[in-house]
């Protein structure tokens, strides 16, 4: 059913427990787990110099990367593909997809609710609405969640 799985990643409780997710998929469907982590410096504030600010991030990419993958291994996938992205998150996890031939996302969710949600939009919402895969979000277990 499944063949390439992308797993949006960066490091959060919640991209881990989506990775965890992910790879029970992986391992019952003998699929291909795509890891994925995008470095975004948009948001950097221009009296900061971004290019340190990303070189940091892109170091902790990496680092972040090879970790899930070493999971990845643990948990018996054999194919596993790493990227390091940069960009707008939810435009760089859909290129991605298509241009990988994806067949599943499955991401974490941050739990916000209400207003944070509104105003500080949701990259996992982006991609389920704009995804030409199927995308599976894992929720934040509720110790997590930030609630109204």
């Amino acid at each position: 059913m499944y063949e390439r799985i992308l797993v949006p990643i960066d490091g959060s409780q919640q991209a881990d427990r989506a990775l965890d997710h992910a790879l029970d998929l992986a391992e019952t469907y003998d699929a291909e787990i795509h890891l994925l982590f995008v470095v975004d410096v948009a948001s950097v504030p221009n009296e900061i110099e971004a290019a340190s600010v990303e070189e940091r991030l892109d170091r902790y990419a990496e680092k972040t990367t090879t970790s899930a993958a070493e999971r990845a291994e643990e948990a018996g996938v054999e194919r596993v593909q790493t990227t390091v992205g940069h960009g707008t998150p939810h435009r760089t996890i859909l290129d991605y997809a298509d241009e990988n031939g994806v067949d599943l996302v499955v991401m974490g969710t941050h739990g916000r609710t209400g207003i944070d949600r509104y105003l500080l939009g949701s990259v996992t919402e982006k991609v389920v609405r704009l995804a030409d895969a199927p995308v599976l979000t894992v929720h934040a277990e509720d110790d997590e969640t930030e609630r109204d």
